[in-house]
């Protein structure tokens, strides 16, 4: 394998959560005046810290979401994870093939440590990832588009960033792997390719990441 080191995005590449996700973000967003379609929570917020949304929504309407917003919009979503998430198909067995094969490997996600724990406890993934391999954008304060959370996980692994390869579903997530001197794998299960320019390549099934990988 060239690479020294596998850095997923979580949210869309391990767990199938964007669909849940931006559902209720949508719903929320609406609810508070905001009128917001799952269609527009996709196109401005997936891949993002929940900071661009408040970024955004301050721009567009002049007004401040509310305090408690991200408290309200977590439980809303750890809830609805409780009854409906699933991994992402081939998610466990690509895993399971760089353990087995020596390649380091960790998650670095726009999502908090207690989103990422929560997913994966849903869907029984945590079994591949202890403390150490597990990257948030909390830990760098700035969420993707910047490189931060990307080379700052590199950083923690070890591994000079061109030694790197990050697998993103996100326009957003691309644009930080670009930036952080790290080839990036495009998957577009949700995402339309020409969506995600600049990925060094594009697949649309997990399973066919380890070949691409060598």
């Amino acid at each position: 394998m060239r690479y020294d080191l596998i850095i997923f995005d979580n949210d869309g590449v391990l767990v199938d959560s964007e669909p849940i996700s931006n559902r209720h973000l949508a719903a929320y967003l609406t609810e508070l005046g905001v009128p917001t379609s799952y269609e527009d929570s996709l196109r401005d917020y997936m891949g993002a810290a929940m900071h661009r949304v408040h970024d955004l929504v301050l721009e567009r309407t002049g007004r401040r979401l509310p305090a408690d917003f991200d408290d309200v919009f977590h439980a809303r979503v750890f809830a609805a994870f409780e009854r409906e998430l699933a991994p992402v198909p081939g998610a466990a067995e690509v895993l399971g093939k760089l353990a087995a094969d020596g390649v380091p490997y960790c998650v670095a996600s726009s999502g908090s440590h207690e989103r990422i724990r929560v997913g994966h406890r849903a869907t029984g993934l945590d079994r591949w990832f202890p403390e150490e391999r597990i990257f948030s954008s909390q830990d760098v304060g700035k969420g993707k588009p910047a490189p931060d959370l990307f080379l700052y996980a590199a950083e923690r692994m070890g591994v000079a960033p061109e030694r790197c390869a990050v697998v993103e579903d996100s326009p957003l997530g691309v644009q930080a792997a670009v930036a952080a001197g790290m080839d990036v794998y495009g998957f577009t299960a949700m995402t339309p390719a020409g969506r995600l320019t600049g990925a060094t390549q594009l697949y649309a099934r997990l399973g066919e990441l380890p070949d691409l990988l060598i």
